[in-house]
């Protein structure tokens, strides 16, 4: 047997005693897909199926794009409550304005406490908010549940309250923002990512001690972590519209490298973080839509902004001059 041929062997046997390992350990070998649709095979908790994946194994993320000199390299954080309050329903303003969304497919809020199906403009302007800094914008997204091993629907489990919930305002590291427009939408990530091919997915998952790992998946982590939840928004805007038809054309993402597209503008990108205190081995899942299979890749959020026009001037002034705020 050449030499080639027993390394080869060797490898082989070297794979399936980790697997058999892995297995022994409670662990399996299951598939996360990332958002370019491609399959990786990550260890995840055998029994929470193939939609978990142990947060160790998952690389850590490219490191941050370096900011030019002059650029708007602040930050702005504000506390607007965690939903303790226990405002949800099935609405969706930015989508499906005037009409209630299916019954299984609840969203949590922050900010505005009066958003509903019913919601205007004029009601949104009036109302009060969570936001100890008196922004009425509203924040929201899919509830997250835990469920038996069965998991049988995908619509029953216990709702989760955030332990802890960030609302930060970053700059843009190729020049200065300019301030959000009143009633401007924002939308990350697609709740039909599973059927529509995963083109406008974004769902990204960490855990507490490991924020530097990003997955697509949902992630087991190690015992007295918090799961975290991000939503990095889009912050490049056409300097015209609020929405579009789409709900994303007039909002986009700026290149891996911080620049916007021709004829749009930096405005404050914001990043919504939500920790849950979910043990180890509890499995965990959205409230998704049918035929989505409760898949991590259908995550996603919206905000609309209805910052008071002096609040976001302080907003674009803290991140233009480089400084750390942070209010509430």
């Amino acid at each position: 047997m050449s030499g080639t041929a027993m390394a080869r062997r060797r490898g082989v046997a070297v794979t399936l005693a980790l697997e058999v390992l892995l297995v022994v350990l409670g662990f399996g070998v299951a598939q996360q897909v990332d958002v370019d649709g491609e399959s990786k095979p990550q260890p995840v908790a055998n029994h929470l199926g193939r939609d978990f994946v142990d947060i160790r194994s998952v690389p850590s993320a490219p490191t941050a794009t370096a900011t030019v000199p002059g650029a708007a390299s602040g930050t702005f954080t504000w506390d607007c409550g965690r939903n303790e309050v226990g405002h949800r329903n099935t609405a969706n303003i930015v989508m499906a304005p005037g009409y209630p969304g299916q019954a299984h497919h609840v969203h949590d809020y922050v900010g505005n406490v009066s958003t509903a199906v019913n919601s205007t403009p004029r009601t949104l302007a009036r109302a009060a908010t969570t936001c100890h800094n008196g922004d009425r914008s509203t924040y929201f997204w899919p509830v997250l549940r835990t469920v038996g091993a069965g998991g049988a629907t995908g619509h029953d489990g216990e709702i989760q309250v955030p332990v802890q919930l960030t609302l930060t305002y970053f700059g843009n590291p190729r020049g200065n923002v300019v301030a959000m427009p009143q009633q401007l939408a924002g939308t990350v990530g697609d709740a039909v990512a599973v059927t529509s091919g995963g083109a406008n997915a974004a769902a990204t998952w960490t855990c507490s001690s490991t924020p530097e790992r990003r997955t697509t998946a949902y992630p087991v982590c190690p015992g007295g972590d918090s799961v975290l939840r991000v939503y990095d928004f889009p912050s490049c805007w056409d300097g015209r519209r609020t929405d579009s038809q789409s709900h994303r054309a007039h909002l986009v993402f700026p290149s891996g490298g911080g620049d916007c597209p021709h004829s749009t503008f930096p405005v404050p990108r914001l990043r919504l973080t939500i920790a849950y205190d979910i043990p180890p081995g509890v499995r965990f899942q959205i409230d998704a839509f049918d035929g989505q299979r409760n898949s991590p890749l259908t995550d996603h959020g919206f905000f609309v902004n209805l910052m008071p026009e002096p609040l976001m001037a302080k907003v674009v002034t803290c991140l233009n001059t480089g400084r750390v705020c942070r209010e509430g």
